[in-house]
């Protein structure tokens, strides 16, 4: 299990490398596990707008869904300022949260907060989004 999360951690990093934060200066990659095993990464592309800006855990999301898949197990997320190495723990934005919420048990979900393979915290999407709301929220019950 720990290889894993290392190589989630690795490939996270990695993929940091492709960030574009021309605006902020804060560079984020993330690596997402599906229950099919494949890994799908992201990194925050950022834009003059803002709004039309996307995060890094939503581009790992949103590539592992247009390929079909729906079922995922954890993500690991590292961040900090591009071009040098990240120095504290970097947690999904709360878009990011309710998009994996879409997807994923929030019991079950494991998302690993990196700083490295070395300095990590693991958190379950719970944890990190106490009371969300999913599709099973809008799940009729009794009629």
């Amino acid at each position: 299990m720990e290889a894993e999360v290392e190589r989630l951690i690795r490939l996270a990093l990695a993929a940091r490398e492709n960030a574009y934060a021309p605006y902020s200066g804060f560079a984020v990659g993330a690596a997402l596990q599906a229950a099919s095993g494949r890994i799908y990464t992201g990194a925050n592309v950022e834009n003059a707008a803002f709004s039309p800006t996307n995060c890094a855990e939503r581009s790992a999301l949103f590539h592992a869904v247009s390929q079909g898949e729906r079922a995922f197990v954890r993500i690991a997320i590292v961040g900090g300022p591009k071009g040098q190495a990240p120095e504290s723990l970097c947690a999904p934005c709360g878009v990011c949260r309710q998009c994996l919420l879409e997807f994923c048990d929030p019991k079950q979900f494991e998302c690993i907060l990196a700083v490295s393979t070395e300095q990590y915290e693991r958190r379950s999407l719970e944890e990190l989004l106490p009371l969300g709301f999913g599709p099973s929220s809008l799940q009729k019950k009794g009629i």
